[in-house]
């Protein structure tokens, strides 16, 4: 295999069976492998083996998958922060968004004790807490910022969206993100949050939603589409291997 033609993409997460997400990613990334007739290599990172970097830096894309609460939130978070630091394309579903809102909370705003409700319930800054009413199997609506990069993947400024669920951004916090890169790109029709993004990377996002659980219908999803575009991208401006 000549890895000219691959592109890899690092999988941030706990891998079960019991997890629908982790049996419909690798069929998503399929989906997209055949419409752009590019090998796509998937590599698991179990979040308690990520105490260093463990070869993060090999691959063109990093995808941070539901399943939380994660074996280790330190190494998911290491992971994510990794990929925001590395200019690595990066997509966080679910757990992956929540992680995403708490690294960043941590280690760009400098509020350390920026922590989740389900695996701290005595956390004094949940950042990401329970919702009001769960949304395990639920379907909405989704408005998509103009000009994010969220819209441009769907080529719209709606969407409608599976979720799994029952933990979310805490809207006590949303002030503390104005003026920051971390941009809200996805609101429901409440105006909760339900996907973020960074302007100043070349592909940061995440979203309380469940692309991948399109797969199961045969659909491509667009974001999980864009985030494969922006990992082979990426991949291509690498300086080629001595």
């Amino acid at each position: 295999m000549d890895m000219d033609d691959v592109t890899q993409i690092g999988l941030i997460g706990d891998c079960s069976p019991e997890v629908r997400a982790h049996a419909a990613i690798p069929l998503a990334l399929q989906l997209v492998s055949s419409e752009l007739g590019r090998i796509i290599s998937v590599r698991w990172f179990l979040t308690d083996s990520l105490r260093a970097e463990g070869g993060l830096s090999s691959m063109d894309g990093l995808w941070c998958v539901p399943g939380s609460p994660y074996a280790s939130m330190e190494g998911a978070l290491r992971a994510i922060r990794f990929a925001r630091e590395e200019g690595i394309p990066f997509l966080g579903t679910c757990g992956g968004f929540q992680h995403a809102l708490i690294e960043y909370f941590r280690n760009v705003l400098g509020l350390t004790g920026a922590d989740h409700a389900e695996s701290n319930p005595q956390a004094v800054m949940p950042v990401i807490a329970p919702l009001s009413c769960s949304l395990v199997g639920v379907t909405g609506d989704i408005l998509l910022s103009p000009g994010s990069r969220v819209a441009e993947s769907f080529g719209g400024s709606r969407a409608r969206e599976s979720y799994h669920c029952n933990y979310g951004f805490n809207a006590t916090y949303l002030s503390r993100l104005q003026g920051s890169a971390l941009s809200v790109s996805g609101v429901d029709e409440e105006g909760a949050v339900r996907a973020v993004e960074l302007a100043d990377h070349r592909f940061f996002v995440g979203t309380l939603f469940q692309p991948e659980l399109s797969a199961f219908s045969g659909v491509i999803h667009p974001l999980i589409r864009a985030f494969v575009r922006a990992a082979t991208e990426f991949h291509r401006s690498r300086p080629e291997a001595p």
